[in-house]
C-alpha cells in the first residue's frame, strides 16, 4: 500500500516540532551508539552508516527550523509502521532548495528585520508577532540548509576498499528512503570485479543501484537484479538495514510495539517520551556461482543462500519490561534480547 500524506500526523505547534526533534535526534544518536556498542555492524558500515544519519538529522532539522512559526502550512509526521517524517516532506525540502535564490529576493532584508525586532521589543515592549518570528525562520532556513546534505530518495554511497577480512574487494553502499514505508533503508554490498580498473564500471554500478535497488522489495530479486545487469560485477554479501520504526507517542499503527507503548502512555503507566525503535539487518550471501547463456555471450551468475533475517528492538529500561509483559511473542523471537538505551529526558 502506498502511503499518502493523508496517513500522516500534522505537528501543529512549537512544542510539538521542539519534542519531535528532540525525539528523532536523540533516537538516532542512541540507536546509533548501540549498533557499535553490540558490534551488529563492523566498524566500516558503522561509519557509512552514521553518515547516512547524519542526512536524515539534517533534514529533520531543516523542517524543524522551515515549520517553526509556519501558520499556513504544517509538517506532517508519518502515522503508519514508521515514526518518520512523511517522504514528501523530504521533497518539499529538496525542491525548496533548488529554488533558494529566488525565495531568497523575496524575504525581507536582515537589518531591516533585526531593527523591526529591537523596536518591538525594547521601544514598544511587545511580543514579536509569529509572522515576523516566520520570517526570521525562513531567512536561517534559506541562508543555511544546504540541498547536498537534504536526505534524497535515494543516496548513493562511493566505492571503497573493503576491510580486511571481508568476503570481497570492494564495499559500495547506498541508502533509500522507501515510499510505501516511509522509512530510510541502507544498503553494503561486497563485491569482486573482473577487471584491473573499477573506476570502468563505477557508472554503470551506480545507475544499476539506483535503477534496481532503490526500494525495499524481496531481497533475493534485489540481489539477481544487480547480478544480471552487471556482468563484470561479482557480488558476494549484500546487507539492507531497516531503521525503524521508531515507536512512540506520534505513530499510529497496528504494529504490536507501537500499541503496547500507546496503550501504556494512554494508562499513564510510562511517560508521554516513551519510546522504542525496531531495527532489522538481512544478509544475502553468495554459496558458488553459475554460468549461462551462449558460447559468445557466457554470464557468470551468484548461486544465493538463504536470507538470514536478524531482528533487534532498542528501548530504555522501563520499555524493555513493558514489551517483554506486553508482546513476549516479538521479543522471544529476535535475534539477542531487546537491547537497552537510554531514555528520553524532556525538560519541564
Amino acid at each position: 500500500m502506498i502511503v499518502t500524506p493523508l496517513d500522516s500526523a500534522k505537528l501543529d505547534s512549537k512544542e510539538q516540532y521542539v519534542f519531535y526533534h528532540k525525539m528523532m535526534d536523540f533516537a538516532l544518536k542512541e540507536l546509533l551508539v548501540a549498533v557499535q556498542r553490540n558490534q551488529l555492524l563492523n566498524q566500516q558500515e558503522i561509519l557509512l552508516f552514521k553518515q547516512y544519519s547524519d542526512l536524515l538529522l539534517y533534514s529533520i532539522e531543516a523542517m524543524r527550523i522551515k515549520y517553526m512559526y509556519d501558520e499556513e502550512e504544517n509538517m506532517r509526521v508519518d502515522l503508519t509502521d514508521s515514526g518518520f517524517p512523511n517522504y514528501l516532506e523530504f521533497r518539499y525540502l529538496f525542491n525548496d532548495l533548488e529554488l533558494r535564490e529566488s525565495y531568497l529576493q523575496k524575504l525581507t532584508n536582515v537589518e531591516t528585520l533585526k531593527d523591526e525586532f529591537l523596536d518591538t521589543l525594547l521601544r514598544k515592549k511587545e511580543a514579536i508577532p509569529k509572522r515576523k518570528l516566520f520570517q526570521a525562520a525562513s531567512i536561517v532556513y534559506y541562508t543555511s540548509a544546504k540541498k547536498e546534505y537534504i536526505f534524497n530518495r535515494f543516496v548513493q554511497g562511493k566505492i571503497l576498499d573493503a576491510p580486511e577480512n571481508a568476503p570481497a574487494k570492494y564495499l559500495v553502499s547506498w541508502s533509500f528512503y522507501d515510499v510505501s514505508h516511509n522509512r530510510p533503508f541502507i544498503c553494503y554490498m561486497y563485491f569482486d570485479y573482473e577487471g584491473s580498473n573499477i573506476e570502468k564500471v563505477r557508472e554503470d554500478l551506480y545507475i544499476t543501484l539506483k535503477n534496481v535497488a532503490n526500494r525495499e522489495m524481496a531481497f533475493d530479486t534485489m540481489a539477481y537484479s544487480i547480478d544480471k545487469r552487471l556482468a563484470k560485477v561479482f557480488p558476494k554479501l549484500i546487507k539492507r538495514v531497516d531503521l525503524g520504526p521508531i515507536h512512540n507517542v506520534f505513530a499510529k499503527d497496528e504494529n504490536l510495539v507501537t500499541h503496547a507503548i500507546l496503550q501504556g502512555i494512554a494508562s499513564k503507566t510510562i511517560p508521554l517520551n516513551s519510546y522504542a525503535i525496531s531495527f532489522k539487518i538481512d544478509e544475502l550471501k553468495s554459496q558458488s556461482e553459475f554460468k549461462e547463456g551462449g558460447f559468445f555471450s557466457k554470464q557468470t551468475y551468484q548461486k544465493w543462500g538463504a536470507i538470514y533475517r536478524k531482528r533487534y528492538v532498542f528501548a530504555p529500561h522501563r520499555i524493555i519490561q513493558l514489551l517483554y509483559n506486553k508482546t513476549p511473542e516479538i521479543m522471544n523471537k529476535l535475534e539477542k534480547a531487546p537491547i537497552q538505551i537510554s531514555e528520553l529526558s524532556i525538560d519541564k
